[in-house]
């Protein structure tokens, strides 16, 4: 069984030619030879009134009844002058078919005498017969002279040149035919090819797809703009489109696997934050209930202790509220000076970081209003500077800047520290992702404060990014501005 397109073509392409070559070939020499006899038929009655004018005429000049008698004595003189007359071979018979006379006894005794029997049974009638080349006809008619039967007349024409001129028409006709069809053929075949080279090299790389290959494409020409062209260029952009989708997809598995991880260490850091606080909180009152008040000095020091561990494990529990989505956008949108809340917080933890003997440079604009929520936005400060504090190093100073850029409200937060490699960049503000800096191991975090900064920023349509080299790093937050009425016209 044929399995290929291709071989689909050829053979069918072959089977129909051949067929149709066959058809046009029969038909062809039918039409001649249907021609032919046409020709013959019509030469053959003319050859008949001729020669019964001349008969007729015979009888008529030398006054003979109509007696077959007299059709004998006369039928050499007969013969002679009809084939003279006819350019053939005559022969003249009695109504009971002797032979009276013949121009060529040889031109008819090696022919079949079907034609003679008809003409003895009163009937006209003709056979035609192929002998090395040559083509002859022999034909037979009974003689009525008033309507009485006085002999039988036969002649032999010779048609050999009619049917060489069929036989070259023929001959010509189906060279022409099959060279048609030959070129009509490789043109199908071309074709075929054309068509079915661009399909093989589709199933073979449909294939390789199906193996997991998809380092494969389609090389059809640049030029070429019919439907194979278009089916290639959409097979090779389909590729293209598969392979980007499985690297988003790998992406996202790799990125999902890292928040997996970062989570699980999260989890695992805020188990150990939140039970270390509480045990000791339980461990001091537990004490401080069995001695009272008998050791104050012990008993001052244990309060203090379960103060500090509370307010420490207080701060933490509102940091994972803070990163928690159901409790952010509860507070409707308002117009925020956010200048004035940088100020703020700046002088608030001045404090801070004071202790840390580390001092901060402000220069902020005025007028940097927004639409937000001004106690997320003092929390999204609250946590830039508390990092700057927590990873600068000792004696250096924060530098604070808020400008105006365009349409935007820039904040810059920039600090002497420990540069952060490239890669970390990356993934720093990923809620549980704790970099590898020196600050973050001792201060036991668990990363949420750049995740807290990243929702707060999103939710009031702004970009955050940082860079960090030559051990300065920078944070810089862009929030879009409420242009004033003068402004907008």
């Amino acid at each position: 069984m044929i399995r290929t397109i291709r071989g689909k073509f050829l053979v069918g392409f072959f089977l129909i030619f051949a067929l149709s070559f066959v058809l046009l070939n029969q038909t062809v020499d039918h039409i001649i030879q249907k021609s032919n006899r046409n020709i013959i038929t019509d030469d053959l009655i003319g050859l008949k009134k001729n020669s019964n004018v001349y008969v007729r005429q015979a009888f008529l000049i030398n006054h003979f009844t109509n007696d077959d008698l007299y059709f004998g004595q006369m039928s050499e003189e007969i013969v002679n002058d009809l084939k003279r007359a006819t350019s053939s071979e005559v022969s003249a018979y009695t109504v009971d078919g002797v032979l009276l006379h013949s121009s060529s006894e040889a031109a008819f005794t090696r022919a079949a005498d079907d034609d003679l029997k008809q003409a003895l049974a009163g009937k006209t009638a003709y056979t035609i017969s192929y002998e090395q080349g040559a083509a002859a006809v022999r034909y037979s008619y009974p003689v009525i002279i008033d309507g009485a039967k006085v002999g039988i007349l036969r002649f032999a024409k010779d048609f050999t040149l009619l049917y060489e001129q069929s036989g070259t028409i023929l001959d010509t006709i189906t060279y022409l035919a099959f060279g048609i069809m030959a070129a009509a053929f490789l043109f199908s075949y071309i074709l075929s090819r054309n068509i079915t080279i661009p399909l093989v090299k589709l199933s073979n790389a449909s294939n390789e797809v199906m193996n997991g290959n998809l380092d494969v494409s389609i090389d059809v020409k640049q030029k070429r703009r019919d439907e194979i062209g278009r089916l290639a260029a959409n097979f090779n952009e389909m590729i293209g489109q598969i392979k980007q989708q499985i690297a988003r997809i790998e992406r996202d598995r790799d990125r999902l696997e890292r928040l997996n991880q970062q989570r699980k260490t999260f989890f695992d850091n805020v188990t150990h934050e939140l039970k270390t606080p509480l045990t000791s909180i339980l461990g001091y009152a537990e004490i401080i209930r069995q001695q009272g008040e008998s050791d104050r000095a012990f008993f001052d020091k244990g309060m203090n202790h379960v103060v500090q561990e509370s307010e420490r494990l207080h701060g933490m529990v509102l940091r994972l509220l803070e990163l928690s989505k159901e409790t952010a956008g509860r507070e409707e949108f308002s117009r925020v000076e956010t200048g004035r809340i940088l100020h703020d917080t700046c002088e608030a933890l001045a404090f801070k970081a004071k202790r840390f003997q580390k001092t901060f440079r402000c220069e902020i604009a005025e007028q940097l209003d927004v639409y937000g929520q001004e106690d997320r936005i003092r929390q999204m400060f609250i946590n830039l500077l508390d990092n700057a504090i927590k990873y600068s190093e000792a004696r250096s100073e924060i530098h604070v800047q808020a400008i105006r850029a365009g349409g935007m409200a820039c904040f810059l937060f920039t600090n002497q520290g420990e540069t952060i490699p490239p890669n970390q960049l990356t993934e720093i503000f990923e809620p549980y992702y704790v970099p590898d800096r020196q600050g973050a191991k001792e201060t036991g975090s668990v990363g949420l404060g750049l995740g807290i900064v990243k929702s707060i920023v999103d939710d009031h349509g702004g970009n955050i990014r940082m860079s960090s080299e030559h051990e300065m790093t920078t944070v810089e937050v862009e929030l879009p501005l409420v242009m004033a009425e003068r402004e907008r016209s």
